[in-house]
């Protein structure tokens, strides 16, 4: 059985589409990402990150839920209740995502936002040697090299020796850790499924697990700040759809260097936000990143105009 999609929600296009939309897709989900971690910085410094990890994936839960409910209800000129032929999966991929969510966000208590970034955005070698591993994707030269620059580029906008690598830096490596795990089952999943069918599944499962643990931290909400967490929340639907959209049309190993693009972001938002203008090596390590995203891309396309 397959997932129905409400009426007028148009499918998502199959991994075989142009791969330059997917990378233009993740490159949005990136940005967004950066965006929703920025403002949980300030969140977390206020609420327990558990809480504010569940209050992202409930109104995650109650947007998608809003969006496909014309087809859900049951006097529906065409009722179809939502089905999945990999409930398994999803409730791996929602395990991966909610981790990836959660150790990223407890790590914001303890470490800058650019730092974290760096740590978390190690993700794209695990990407790329699991996608060749699990999904039988082409672990060409190009990507390969790309992944190998791109680390370096990382390395050099950390630069190692700041006292980061603390048993928190466990932290936002867990977060890569699941963030990889989350991107294989994504991409797995979206070669049969609509990604209507990922967001809504991993919502739900992720609002279900994060609810069990709630009783234990919970504290009262400023309600001042409401809107800030119900823009966290948007947010992260948004650039959770545009990833899953991403890996629905691109292979894994493409998308994955331009994961680092997260540094980039994180350090303007440190900028921005905390007055911590980049350095000349954090600029330097920028460029190296996005010649290296270019460069697996431009391989990819000469590959296929072949």
């Amino acid at each position: 059985m397959t997932a129905a999609l409400p009426e007028n929600v148009p499918a998502f296009p199959p991994a075989k589409a142009f791969a330059g939309s997917g990378i233009a897709l993740f490159f949005a989900g990136v940005f967004l990402f950066s965006c929703m971690d920025a403002l949980a910085k300030d969140l977390v410094a206020q609420s327990p990150a558990l809480q504010v990890v569940w209050l992202r994936y409930v109104i995650q839960a109650v947007l998608i839920t809003a969006i496909l409910a014309p087809r859900l209800a049951p006097r529906s000129a065409r009722p179809m209740p939502l089905r999945t032929a990999h409930p398994w999966g999803h409730v791996i991929r929602a395990v991966f995502q909610v981790g990836a969510t959660g150790f990223f966000f407890a790590s914001l208590t303890h470490i800058g936002l650019a730092e974290a970034t760096a740590l978390a955005d190690t993700n794209p070698v695990l990407i790329t040697l699991g996608a060749a591993l699990f999904l039988g994707e082409r672990l060409t030269p190009a990507r390969i090299i790309a992944v190998m620059v791109s680390m370096i580029g990382a390395l050099i906008i950390l630069r190692p020796g700041f006292g980061v690598f603390t048993p928190a830096a466990l932290l936002p490596l867990g977060c890569a850790v699941c963030f990889a795990g989350n991107a294989l089952m994504t991409r797995r999943l979206g070669r049969n499924e609509p990604a209507w069918t990922s967001l809504f599944y991993a919502a739900w499962f992720g609002t279900a697990m994060l609810t069990l643990a709630l009783p234990f931290v919970w504290q009262p909400l400023p309600m001042d700040d409401l809107w800030r967490y119900i823009l966290l929340g948007l947010i992260g639907t948004a650039s959770q759809a545009a990833v899953i959209m991403a890996f629905s049309r691109s292979e894994a190993g493409l998308l994955a260097p331009f994961g680092y693009l997260g540094i980039v972001f994180a350090s303007i938002w440190s900028t921005l936000i905390y007055n911590a203008p980049p350095d000349g090596p954090t600029i330097i390590g920028a460029l190296v990143i996005i010649c290296a995203g270019l460069y697996v891309w431009a391989g990819d396309r000469a590959r296929k105009t072949v």
